[in-house]
């Protein structure tokens, strides 16, 4: 069962919870504006002159409760309603407000507040802003100051993760009652800021069923005893490199063992004999029949190139009765062949697609855009129409499978965008798959692994440029070994 602080709902799940509550006697409103008084009281220096902008409907009526609660507290508060016309809630926050001898005014006007608290939209926007809504927020942008978003920033999409003609940029986002896709996926992290979650104490029964979850799967499955053996962590094997283009494939296989797997070759149309910097890589040639040794983890595709041999490699590997993950090539050789993917739809063995946006389109027949303006169903319909697993990787990496709950990562970095690191992430599923991870869990721990690798290396450095790959396989390992050392589980 997904936790409440993990669950993501849709827009109908998130409005039924909210009418249980209700129905339940829980003040969801009141409850909201506790969470966001004291979420201030924690982070702004006391007396601090804040700005709180109100809008019409209940993200306003949040917004003005919150008020306040601010003013009682010594803050020095002002509301800023644009919007006269608002709901009964709102009204009688305001009545509220009023007589606390709160004033109201409805124009920005030039004051520079030491925070600004945003109220205007939340998750029920459905509809891009324009004209005086537009102007306000790109004013409200400018100010110099650090901004809270209010369950979600104005403007922001709150599933997709895509400014609707434009949003608040907030330096700090608190979401109310569950998390929402949109804060960590598309480009929901730049506008969202530091995010937390404030469940209001609202009991799990309230919940309905989620649509997706955030939880990062356990590290115990990976724990390893003195009495094990390389036979023990399983073997993987790697198809790529053609001529000239071997670097990606022995990428994927270092992280294959640096993220545990007890065996790894590696199959490059080049003629390489040794990997100097990792001897442990089986180097083997793989034009002559795809005479792949068996392993049980496969992946295919970084650095195949687009050749009939690559073709023909792809095609004999859909036919291999073990676990195997496409990137790279092997989805772009994909993409431009309806027999490939009528051979992928009939494979019983469990499959793995992992695309970048690109790739996701030549997939899907659309554009790049088509697929950043909805990350979820994109994914989503890759599994439905290949028949398959998908990992569509981005800011908010997502996994799909038919049937079951959408998983999304909400760490990541753009350190990690650089050329390389997809080979990495492919290599290090396949490592936890082949030491007996489920295919969602491996996936979705080494993503996981991969992305925090990235924020690690980031706050260590000061800033996200200059990330390597092997420093970046020291970070996904330490940080695979310091999470087993937590679940308590030895690694040896």
């Amino acid at each position: 069962m997904i936790t409440p602080e993990h669950s993501l709902l849709s827009l109908p799940a998130l409005r039924q919870l909210e009418q249980n509550a209700e129905a339940a006697g829980l003040q969801l409103m009141q409850r909201a504006a506790q969470a966001i008084a004291q979420w201030c009281q924690a982070h702004i220096q006391p007396g601090a002159a804040i700005l709180v902008a109100a809008g019409p409907g209940n993200n306003g009526g949040d917004a003005i409760l919150a008020a306040c609660l601010l003013k009682q507290a010594g803050y020095a508060v002002e509301v800023l309603l644009p919007e006269p016309r608002v709901n009964a809630a709102v009204a009688a926050a305001l009545q509220h407000w009023q007589a606390l001898g709160g004033s109201v005014r409805p124009t920005l006007g030039d004051t520079t507040p030491a925070w600004l608290l945003d109220g205007l939209f939340g998750v029920g926007l459905s509809r891009p802003l324009s004209g005086a809504w537009l102007h306000l927020i790109r004013r409200l942008n400018s100010l110099p100051c650090p901004k809270l978003a209010i369950d979600i920033p104005s403007g922001l999409d709150a599933w997709t993760g895509q400014p609707r003609g434009t949003a608040l940029r907030a330096s700090h986002t608190l979401s109310l009652l569950c998390p929402k896709p949109g804060l960590y996926t598309g480009q929901g992290r730049d506008y969202c800021g530091h995010t937390s979650i404030a469940l209001l104490d609202c009991p799990p029964a309230h919940y309905p069923e989620a649509s997706g979850s955030i939880a990062v799967p356990s590290t115990l499955a990976l724990k390893r005893w003195h009495s094990s053996h390389k036979g023990s962590y399983g073997s993987v094997s790697v198809i790529g490199g053609a001529r000239g283009m071997s670097g990606a494939a022995i990428l994927a296989g270092r992280a294959a063992l640096a993220l545990g797997a007890g065996k790894v070759f590696v199959h490059t149309q080049d003629a390489l004999l040794l990997d100097p910097a990792t001897p442990e890589l089986m180097l083997r040639p793989w034009q002559d029949g795809m005479n792949v040794p068996a392993a049980n983890v496969m992946l295919i595709g970084p650095g195949l190139g687009l050749s009939d041999q690559a073709h023909q490699a792809l095609d004999a590997l859909l036919l291999h009765d073990n676990t195997l993950l496409l990137d790279a090539d092997a989805l772009n050789l994909l993409a431009a062949d309806s027999q490939l993917q009528a051979r992928l739809r009939q494979r019983s063995y469990p499959t793995l697609l992992t695309p970048h946006p690109s790739e996701a389109a030549r997939l899907l027949d659309c554009s790049t855009e088509q697929i950043q303006a909805d990350r979820i169903g994109a994914a989503q319909q890759l599994a439905r129409q290949f028949a398959c697993n998908v990992l569509l990787k981005g800011s908010g990496t997502l996994l799909a499978s038919s049937g079951q709950p959408y998983r999304l990562l909400v760490h990541g970095s753009p350190a990690l965008a650089v050329a390389g690191q997809g080979d990495l992430l492919g290599g290090a599923i396949c490592a936890l798959l082949a030491q007996g991870m489920s295919l969602l869990d491996g996936a979705h721990l080494a993503a996981d692994l991969h992305a925090c690798a990235g924020e690690q290396y980031e706050a260590a450095q000061g800033g996200p440029i200059g990330l390597s790959a092997s420093t970046t396989l020291q970070l996904m390992s330490h940080e695979l070994n310091q999470r087993l050392k937590q679940a308590g589980a030895p690694a040896f």
